[in-house]
């Protein structure tokens, strides 16, 4: 596998030194949004058959702590990662098969939701991201409900 100068370049933006597994780490999130770590691992394994499983847990949490990729964990889930960070998007989930996909913000700039504050518990919070969720049937799943 042959590094791509767009995933090397991210790196080095980030502080982080440029090797093949992160390499190899950062362009298998690219290529599978939302993807479990065992996916990653796979696709990794793929091109880079000698990389571990704690080599590939390891490179996952060094990109988290960069920046270059997010991780999210629907509840009931698995953690997953995309490398959709620049901005403060939502998902949708499906309940039935598990697929998720990218919700644009709700509302507005980051955070996006203005959140209410009857009780003062967010007073001298400084919010600035918005985690939402939203729950249903995809349409395969739905499609297959009414059939």
């Amino acid at each position: 596998m042959t590094p791509s100068p767009d995933y090397a370049e991210q790196l080095r933006h980030a502080g982080l030194r440029v090797t093949r597994p992160r390499v190899a780490v950062l362009g298998a999130v690219c290529e599978h949004p939302h993807a479990d770590t065992e996916t990653i691992f796979d696709s990794v394994r793929t091109g880079l058959p000698e990389v571990s499983r704690q080599t590939a847990y390891d490179v996952l949490a060094a990109l988290t702590t960069a920046g270059l990729v997010r991780r999210i964990q629907p509840s009931g889930s698995v953690a997953r990662y995309e490398s959709r960070v620049d901005d403060n998007h939502h998902h949708v989930v499906c309940r039935s098969c598990g697929v998720i996909a990218d919700v644009d913000c709700a509302v507005g700039d980051a955070p996006c939701l203005t959140p209410s504050d009857g009780s003062g518990l967010l007073e001298g919070f400084s919010v600035d991201e918005a985690e939402v969720i939203y729950w249903g049937l995809c349409p395969d799943c739905s499609t297959a409900r009414t059939v």
